[in-house]
């Protein structure tokens, strides 16, 4: 059996660090000569405000999905096709799982901001999408102390 990557999967926070995390994962494509896709979660706004808003949050919703597309573009632009680019609205692990299963991805890129101990490597976002993949998953040191804001 291979171990090469066919279709590795980078999931970022349109933060400073998407770029480190894109970077890595552009690295590992090129060895293995895979596919490249780029997902960013958006968390309904629904939850964030439990539904009680008597207002229809749609328009919100959709100017937030444009933003989060634009901010994707920035990243990932000129290195993932825009068919390759996706934002998905849902909970982060849930939806990256989903999308990986889907599409037959076999790594699963994400940027980890660097704590203490094994429990803090991975934020919760990452945290979750290792508990429940079906495939690897990479970890990408970000943030780390004397790294520039930039």
């Amino acid at each position: 059996m291979s171990n090469e990557y066919r279709h590795i999967l980078v999931a970022v926070d349109l933060t400073k660090d998407s770029h480190k995390v894109l970077e890595r994962a552009m690295q590992i494509a090129e060895r293995n000569q895979a596919k490249l896709s780029i997902l960013h979660t958006l968390e309904p706004l629904g939850f964030a405000y439990g539904g009680d808003i008597p207002m229809d949050l749609t328009s919100i919703q959709d100017q937030l999905d444009e933003h989060a597309k634009q901010r994707l573009a920035e990243i990932a632009d000129p290195h993932v096709a825009k068919e390759n680019q996706h934002v998905l609205v849902g909970m982060p692990d849930t939806e990256i799982h989903r999308f990986a299963e889907e599409n037959g991805v076999d790594l699963i890129v994400v940027g980890s901001h660097g704590r203490h101990g094994f429990a803090l490597l991975l934020g919760s976002t990452s945290t979750g999408v290792l508990h429940g993949a079906q495939c690897d998953v990479l970890a990408v040191r970000v943030g780390q102390k004397g790294e520039s804001a930039e």
